[in-house]
This record gives C-alpha cells, sequence and structure tokens, in this order.
C-alpha cells in the first residue's frame, strides 16, 4: 500500500493469485466495513446481492470480464455509502485505475480504510 503521501496501489488489494489478466481484466475493491445495507448494488448488477441476515452487500466473484462491466460500474455508481463516494470499485487490472465509481477523476483507488 502507499504511504501517506501517495496514492493506494489498487494490485496489492484481492488475490494475488487470481485468474489471468486476459480472462477477467477486471477487479472489484469492496469496502465491506462502510456498506450500510442500501441495496442499490444488487437493483441494477447480477453480480451483487444483499445479504438480509447482515445487511450487507457481496459481491458473487471479485474478478469480472467485458461482459460483466457495464453492471459492475453501475452497481459502483449507485452505491450511496460514504456521502455519494461509494464503496465499490472497480479497478482495470492492466492499468490500476479506478473505472468507476472514480469520484477523485483522475482513476486513484478512492478507498477509506
Amino acid at each position: 500500500m502507499a504511504d501517506e503521501d501517495g496514492p493506494v496501489d489498487p494490485s496489492e488489494f484481492g488475490d494475488q493469485d487470481g485468474p489471468p489478466i486476459e480472462d477477467k481484466p477486471y477487479k472489484i475493491i469492496f469496502e465491506a466495513n462502510k456498506c450500510f445495507g442500501a441495496g442499490k448494488c444488487a437493483e441494477v448488477s447480477e453480480t451483487w446481492s444483499l445479504d438480509l441476515d447482515t445487511g450487507i452487500a457481496r459481491p458473487e466473484t471479485y474478478y469480472i470480464d467485458e461482459a460483466d462491466l457495464d453492471h459492475n460500474v453501475a452497481a459502483a455508481e449507485v452505491c450511496p455509502a460514504k456521502k455519494d463516494r461509494g464503496v465499490i470499485h472497480v479497478v482495470d487490472r492492466r492499468t490500476n485505475e479506478e473505472i468507476a465509481p472514480d469520484p477523485n477523476g483522475d482513476g486513484t483507488l478512492s478507498v477509506d480504510w
């Protein structure tokens, strides 16, 4: 991870032995500790479901391909947590840039840990 002066490195999160980038070029980074269970992600994406026992959303997978990109970007963009900055992050594994929600507008990972 980056120090306090630099951005967070998305490649340091998740399973380092994930599927090949060619097969699943996008990664979801989920700040579950900030999720408050609005369920908007589950409304727009088949990847997401709201666990009624815990009240927290949960993705079926953390690695996605082009076919699943649009609805996961939508899930990231509709998430109201963190004052509408969202807790679902879609990262392009090839460039390490945050595609969504990208509230900073610069592709850096907008986690708040």
